[in-house]
């Protein structure tokens, strides 16, 4: 029978046991969420010394951190010739520096904090479905070379084999900067390591209202949440794809998406390296995209859009089908490969596809990963806990505005999801 449940959650051992304290009166910095974003930024902030709880509605991890692929990608969600266009090369370079240097943080922050969460640089490939794809990835690829100063591989259709045990894909790209890692082992060292520095963690607490106050004459915000009120100095909202309510603003302008992984039981060691030769992280061309790796206990990882609805247990179970069927036409070869796990988890979109960090209504925010959060949260919330320390430290993404719908047309709820990933689906269909 699949289990309906994370496959990474059952590698912690054991996980830490947080027990609940009253919140503090006051704190310089009070975060909302307990994800990467919130935790960097809370090692980041106590390592310097300020004051700083972290308000989770859940545990820590609980969301996308943990429930997501464990691939450490470079790049964005944009391609590099459409970062171009729209915000002229001087930009586009410093936001695609970032991504690089975002896997040069993870790194970091895994040596220094010891972090046993196999972390490994071993690159990951994109496949290309149409031969169409494959020419973007050329042009991708001379630019990246000419423009970005960043090496990367073509791979053709031929000599694919030495990089995945599919024939279904017209070529590839291989990034070796990226890395892989297990995200449920990574968010814990980061939790322990945010409490080490003295960051103060409280789980099941969540903010229901925050609200601009001022104390004894300071600017503040007073923070209403579920088992009592705090008072702090700055806010940091970090809670992407589960943005909520209480910061309204930010609501409006992050749209939940869903996604899904199923999980296999462990693969004979031969058809492993058979299917990934080099053990990359592995994505597709699609807008419905696939994603795909191997597991360090060698199972095959398989998710995509299966379905464009945050989970609940009838979306996960749908899921779970959709997703066998297309692991299969991808490799024929686990036609009798049992699946293990499946679940679901939800992503953080922005209406232009970029993550941003910065400030709002005096309120501080980093959100919007598009599916390269692990990453990029790591650096963002890094990033902007040094935007809230005074730091000079320069943010690319904190200079370009976060825009809401267009005419407004959202307010939270994503009614247009069902629209979305019809035209999604019809675009892979015609191109």
């Amino acid at each position: 029978m699949i289990k309906q449940k994370t496959f990474w959650s059952e590698t912690l051992s054991p996980r830490a046991q947080r027990l609940l304290r009253p919140l503090p009166q006051t704190a310089e910095v009070a975060i909302i969420g307990a994800g990467l974003t919130g935790l960097s930024a809370a090692r980041t902030l106590a390592k310097s010394g300020v004051g700083v709880s972290v308000l989770e509605a859940e545990t820590v991890g609980w969301g996308a951190s943990s429930r997501n692929g464990g691939m450490v990608l470079t790049g964005l969600k944009l391609p590099v010739g459409e970062l171009v266009d729209r915000f002229g090369a001087d930009l586009a370079r410093e936001m695609y520096s970032a991504s690089l240097a975002s896997i040069d943080c993870v790194e970091r922050i895994v040596r220094d904090e010891q972090i046993d969460c196999s972390f490994m640089r071993s690159g990951h490939l994109a496949v290309a479905c149409r031969p169409s794809h494959f020419e973007a990835f050329q042009r991708s690829a001379e630019r990246l070379v000419l423009d970005f100063h960043h090496q990367v591989s073509v791979i053709s259709r031929q000599d694919l084999q030495s990089e995945i045990g599919s024939e279904i894909y017209f070529g590839g790209l291989v990034d070796e900067s990226s890395a892989g890692l297990n995200p449920a082992q990574y968010v814990d060292g980061l939790a322990r390591a945010a409490e080490k520095s003295g960051a103060d963690l409280h789980e099941h607490t969540s903010v229901q209202s925050v609200r601009r106050e001022t104390k004894a004459g300071a600017p503040g915000f007073r923070v209403e949440t579920n088992r009592g009120t705090l008072w702090a100095s700055h806010i940091l909202a970090a809670t992407s794809g589960y943005t909520g309510h209480a910061t309204p603003a930010l609501h409006k302008r992050v749209i939940p998406i869903g996604s899904y992984i199923i999980v296999t039981a462990q693969l004979p060691e031969d058809l492993g390296r058979r299917l990934s030769p080099r053990n990359r992280m592995i994505y597709d061309s699609k807008n419905f995209l696939h994603y795909f790796r191997l597991t360090p206990d060698r199972r095959m990882l398989f998710g995509g859009r299966a379905a464009f609805f945050p989970e609940t247990p009838n979306t996960i179970g749908r899921s779970a089908k959709i997703l066998r069927d297309d692991i299969l036409r991808v490799f024929p070869g686990l036609h009798d490969a049992a699946v293990e796990y499946v679940w679901g988890g939800t992503l953080d979109f922005t209406f232009d596809m970029l993550p941003h960090a910065g400030q709002m209504d005096g309120m501080y925010y980093a959100m919007g990963y598009a599916g390269h959060g692990v990453a990029m949260a790591t650096y963002l919330g890094a990033k902007t806990a040094a935007m809230i320390l005074g730091a000079k430290d320069h943010n690319p993404f904190a200079s370009v505005p976060f825009p809401g719908a267009p005419l407004g047309l959202y307010n939270g709820r994503p009614w247009f999801l069902p629209f979305a990933g019809a035209w999604y689906k019809l675009l892979d269909w015609i191109r």
